[in-house]
């Protein structure tokens, strides 16, 4: 695969979009209402298929009560990963890579688009869906504080189960 490859994005509408493409398509977004509650949010979900697991990474905006625009990136692994640490660690490396990908620059582009209008109630925030649970019962609970911890790390707004539905809904929803 070249390093193109690796980052191809697709959603219901477009396929093999470019992060660059993706970034486009937030930016577009966020300025159609600049006065919006925008959540940018990123998540991954895997599932263990016969001879491969599946790993689909979510992005996806949200302006709270007014839509989203959505897109996910999938990363095929050619072999069942069983054990769950892996699997959730390499859930959140792939969540991290598209993390990363928000440069500084480029989070001040979509924080630029809504400062003229914060004190009319304009929000932005960036968070990383993470698809574990504190609960007792949670088999993923021992992961919590060191994969929160990674995503604090990033500068972003960390988020488990029930509250990491890009990982637990919208990404689960393609690795079946």
């Amino acid at each position: 695969m070249s390093k193109n490859q690796d980052y191809l994005f697709q959603n219901l509408q477009e396929q093999n979009m470019t992060f660059e493409h993706v970034f486009s398509q937030i930016v577009s977004f966020m300025k159609s209402d600049p006065l919006g509650n925008y959540r940018l949010m990123v998540g991954t979900d895997s599932q263990v298929h016969r001879s491969y697991t599946v790993f689909i990474t979510g992005i996806v905006v949200q302006n709270e009560g007014n839509g989203v625009w959505a897109c996910i990136r999938k990363v095929v692994i050619p072999r069942k990963m069983l054990h769950l640490h892996e699997r959730i660690s390499l859930e959140l490396s792939l969540t991290e890579e598209i993390v990363s990908m928000f440069t500084e620059g480029r989070k001040n582009e979509l924080i630029n688009i809504i400062l003229p209008y914060l004190y009319q109630g304009a929000t932005f925030v960036m968070e990383g869906h993470i698809d574990i649970g504190a609960g007792k019962r949670n088999k993923t609970s021992a992961f919590v504080k060191e994969m929160v911890t990674r995503m604090e790390s990033m500068g972003v707004e960390p988020k488990i189960k029930p509250d990491a539905f890009v990982a637990s809904s919208y990404a689960n929803r393609y690795t079946k």
